[in-house]
């Protein structure tokens, strides 16, 4: 099974996250290693595998973000790659604005943004 390609850009992002295995309820608290508009890299050393269903909850700067997802790959040593499979409407513009400050503040550090 090849590995997914993000569709998005995934910015650096560290927050607290937790995911629940839909089918077995194993529960996993780590942190975000990025974040994009269609999923997040989670830093574990527990990996669940690829394709396994799971809801999480994201919490960053007193917000919460919750979605449904899928294990879409694993990077050993890394963690593994989150796809969002369902995001509600109030999650998905916590996700956005957290996505649009995280550009904000990769334009504001770029090379090309201090000439």
């Amino acid at each position: 099974m090849l590995a997914e390609r993000p569709r998005a850009r995934r910015y650096p992002f560290k927050a607290k996250i937790e995911l629940t295995d839909l089918q077995s309820e194993t529960q996993i608290a780590e942190q975000t290693g990025n974040l994009s508009l269609y999923g997040c890299q989670v830093q574990t050393t527990k990996t669940l595998p690829v394709g396994t269903a799971v809801w999480l909850r994201i919490l960053h700067q007193g917000g919460s973000f919750e979605a449904h997802g899928r294990v879409a790959n694993i990077r050993p040593q890394t963690g593994i790659g989150i796809l969002f499979t369902n995001v509600e409407g109030k999650h998905q513009i916590v996700l956005e604005k957290w996505i649009a400050e995280l550009r904000d503040t990769a334009k504001s550090h770029s090379p090309l943004s201090h000439k």
